[in-house]
């Protein structure tokens, strides 16, 4: 069970305790991969947790770029949190229909735009149904409210910045796709895209972070997947995954462990992959 702490994870029981407090804001933040044949907004209208609005990934996102889900413009961003309600002073709890899948990039997405009062809740909408609590279909009632974003540029890379840090090796590179995605043995599910991982990186397979039933394993044992990986804490830390989205739940958990210094690849491999001038390395190195 979750450690609740509401910055980085609470359980369902705390969900459930505060679902009626008038700050709370509660976000479906479900995200399909194009390959699941799902549609998390329509699973969403058919039953969320009561008073959750849906936080569409792909729309919330910067759609002047060819890449898949790109942090949106600040202003973006603002507007489309106050068109949902949500703002200065709000407590946010995120889940997604996974378990805990898509939810960790909101949170992410919220902490980079300088906003750090929301947690993702652990086990997500499977655990909540499970546990017989409540879900709707109905609407949530919105009243406007302001949002002040102070964007925290360090949190985000982009493929200038990793190469360099490729190369340096003064931060560990943390890969969070399948053993066999990083080491090329495994075909990327979007086409056109070369096999392998970065050069430097290491493989901490998001799936590691988590339990059977989907919620985060306590710190010890994060500590425990991150020793195994060869991680060296003493530095400072990259994510990266296929689109950044599972590259998030590293995130969480570095900050689940006390470690603060990290950032978000965010074009992730999905850039790296088609990006003709920069290396791919295959096997375990």
């Amino acid at each position: 069970m979750a450690h609740d702490d509401p910055k980085t994870l609470v359980s369902t029981g705390w969900l459930a305790d505060h679902l009626k407090d008038p700050d709370l804001r509660v976000l479906d933040g479900t995200c399909f991969l194009p390959t699941e044949d799902r549609d998390g907004r329509a699973e969403y209208d058919a039953a969320h947790i009561p008073g959750a609005r849906f936080f569409d990934i792909d729309d919330i996102s910067d759609h002047r770029s060819d890449l898949p889900h790109m942090v949106p413009p600040v202003e973006k961003f603002m507007s489309r949190l106050r068109a949902m309600g949500v703002g200065d002073g709000h407590q946010v709890v995120v889940y997604d229909a996974q378990g805990l899948f898509s939810a960790a990039r909101v949170w992410w997405l919220f902490r980079l735009m300088g906003q750090d009062n929301i947690a993702v809740l652990d086990g997500g909408l499977p655990k909540w149904q499970a546990e017989g609590r409540p879900v709707e279909d109905m609407p949530p009632i919105v009243r406007d409210r302001h949002m002040t974003v102070r964007r925290q540029n360090q949190m985000v890379k982009d493929v200038t910045q990793v190469s360099a840090a490729s190369k340096l090796g003064d931060y560990e590179i943390l890969d969070a796709r399948s053993p066999g995605r990083f080491r090329g043995e495994e075909p990327e599910p979007r086409e056109g895209l070369r096999s392998g991982h970065i050069p430097g990186a290491k493989n901490v397979y998001y799936r590691d972070l988590l339990n059977q039933d989907s919620t985060m394993k306590s710190p010890d044992d994060l500590r425990a997947v991150f020793e195994r990986a060869g991680v060296d804490m003493g530095k400072p830390v990259i994510t990266s995954c296929g689109s950044g989205v599972t590259a998030a739940i590293i995130n969480l958990a570095l900050e689940r462990v006390g470690k603060t210094d990290h950032a978000l690849y965010d074009g992730s491999w999905t850039e790296w992959g088609a990006f003709p001038t920069v290396p791919v390395a295959t096997g375990e190195d």
